[in-house]
C-alpha cells in the first residue's frame, strides 16, 4: 500500500504548484529492496493481581498468609488440584475429537445429492419403440422413481436429523468446557499470584534473618536452617513455574476448545441448509416434473388425430431439434464451470489466510511464552545471586 501511495498522483487547482519528479538513474538491475514491515512490539504479560476483582484481591491475600514455605508436602501438593482439572479438561477435549465422526455427516449429504440427481438419470430406449412409447408408462417410471427416491431422502432426513441433534449436544458440551477452563485458568493464575507474593515476604522477612543469624552466629545448625530455607523457596519458585506452563495450556485450550466447537457449528448449519432449502426444493421441482409430463400428455392425445406420418416426422424434428441443441451446449460446455474453479480459489485463498493467521498466533504466543519464560529464568538467577553473595 505504501508503493502505491507513492505514485499516487498529486491533484491541485495551481498550474504553479505542479512538480516534476527528477528520475533515478541506475547501473544496476536487481529492483531495490522493499523495506521489510515493522514487527509490532510484543508486550509480555505480568501476572500479578491487576488481573484480579477486588473480591478474589482479597482471596489472594488470606491464602498467601498461610502458606507455609517450611513444609515440604504442601509446596508438593501446591497447585496440584488446578492442574489436574486442566489435564482432565484436556483428555477430555482429546476423547471428544477422537469419538467424533464428521466425516459420517458428509457421507449422509452425499447421498443426498446422489438421490436427489437420481431422477430421470435412466437411459431412453432407442429406435422405433422408443419412438411409440406410451406417454402413460412414462408417467409411472417417473412416478416410480419419484417414490423410490423420496423413502431414500425420508430416509436420509432422519439421519440428518439425528446427526444435528448429536452435533448441538456437542456445541453445548464445548461451552460448559470452555467454562469450565475458564475457572482452571482463573485458580492458576490466583494460585500463582498468591505464592509469588509470600514467596516474597518470605525472602525478604524470614530467609533475610536466618542469613543474618547465621552469619552473626557462625553456627552450623544457624547456617543450616538457613539453606534449608533457601531450598524451599528455591522449590516453590520451581513449583510456580509449574503452574505458570499448566496455565498456559489452559489459556491455549480457550481458542482450541472454540475451534472443536465451531467446526460443529459449520456443520449443524449445513446440516440445516440441506434440511429447509434443498429437500423442499428437490420436492417442489418433483411436482413440477410430475405437472409437466401431464401437460405433455395432454397435448399429445390432441394431437393424436393427425395423421400417423405427420406425427411421426414431427417426434423425429423435435427430437433432432433437441438432440442437436443439447449435443451443442454440451460440446461448447467446458468440462468445469468458471464458476466452480472461482469457489476452488476463493475456498483456497481463504484457506491459506486461516493456516497463516493460525501460525502467526502459535508463532506470537510462543514468543510472549519465551519472553515470560526467559524473564522469569533471569529473575531467579538474581534473586539466587542475591541470596548467595
Amino acid at each position: 500500500m505504501s508503493d502505491m501511495e507513492g505514485m499516487m498522483p498529486e491533484l491541485t487547482l495551481n498550474a504553479d504548484a505542479a512538480r516534476v519528479e527528477t528520475p533515478t538513474l541506475t547501473l544496476s538491475t536487481d529492483p531495490e529492496p522493499a523495506p521489510e514491515p515493522a514487527k509490532p512490539e510484543v508486550k509480555p504479560v505480568v501476572i500479578d493481581d491487576s488481573m484480579l476483582t477486588e473480591a478474589e484481591k482479597k482471596v489472594v491475600d488470606d491464602f498467601a498468609k498461610k502458606i507455609d514455605l517450611n513444609d515440604s508436602q504442601m509446596i508438593l501438593q501446591y497447585g496440584v488440584a488446578a492442574q489436574k482439572g486442566v489435564a482432565q479438561f484436556s483428555e477430555s477435549a482429546l476423547s471428544s475429537v477422537r469419538t467424533k465422526d464428521l466425516g459420517a455427516v458428509g457421507d449422509t449429504l452425499t447421498n443426498l445429492v446422489t438421490e436427489v440427481r437420481s431422477i430421470g438419470q435412466e437411459e431412453e430406449e432407442k429406435g422405433l419403440f422408443g419412438i411409440f412409447k406410451k406417454a402413460g408408462n412414462r408417467m409411472e417410471t417417473m412416478k416410480a422413481q419419484y417414490s423410490k427416491a423420496e423413502a431414500n431422502v425420508d430416509k436420509i432426513v432422519r439421519e440428518l436429523e439425528e446427526h444435528q441433534r448429536t452435533l448441538m449436544k456437542d456445541i453445548a458440551m464445548f461451552d460448559q468446557m470452555y467454562d469450565l477452563n475458564l475457572k482452571y485458568y482463573k485458580e492458576l493464575t490466583m494460585y500463582i499470584i498468591a505464592g509469588k507474593k509470600r514467596l516474597a515476604e518470605v525472602r525478604s522477612g524470614q530467609l533475610e534473618e536466618l542469613r543474618k543469624k547465621a552469619e552473626a552466629s557462625g553456627a552450623p545448625e544457624d547456617a543450616q536452617a538457613y539453606n534449608d530455607l533457601v531450598q524451599m523457596c528455591d522449590r516453590f519458585d520451581k513449583k510456580l513455574h509449574d503452574l505458570e506452563l499448566t496455565r498456559m495450556v489452559s489459556i491455549q485450550m480457550g481458542p482450541q476448545t472454540r475451534m472443536l466447537q465451531n467446526n460443529d457449528t459449520l456443520m449443524v448449519e449445513k446440516i440445516q441448509s440441506s434440511l429447509v432449502n434443498t429437500i423442499p426444493l428437490w420436492k417442489s421441482q418433483m411436482v413440477m416434473a410430475l405437472g409437466l409430463e401431464n401437460s405433455r400428455r395432454a397435448t399429445a392425445a390432441q394431437t393424436a388425430v393427425t395423421n400417423a406420418t405427420n406425427e411421426l416426422l414431427k417426434k423425429n424434428a423435435d427430437m433432432l431439434k433437441m438432440g442437436t441443441i443439447a449435443t451443442a451446449k454440451e460440446a461448447e460446455r467446458s468440462i468445469i464451470d468458471i464458476e466452480t474453479l472461482q469457489h476452488t480459489n476463493q475456498q483456497l485463498i481463504s484457506t491459506l489466510d486461516e493456516v497463516i493467521q493460525i501460525q502467526r498466533d502459535g508463532a506470537q504466543k510462543r514468543r510472549e511464552a519465551e519472553v515470560e519464560l526467559g524473564r522469569i529464568e533471569g529473575e531467579l538467577k538474581q534473586k539466587l545471586m542475591e541470596l548467595r553473595g
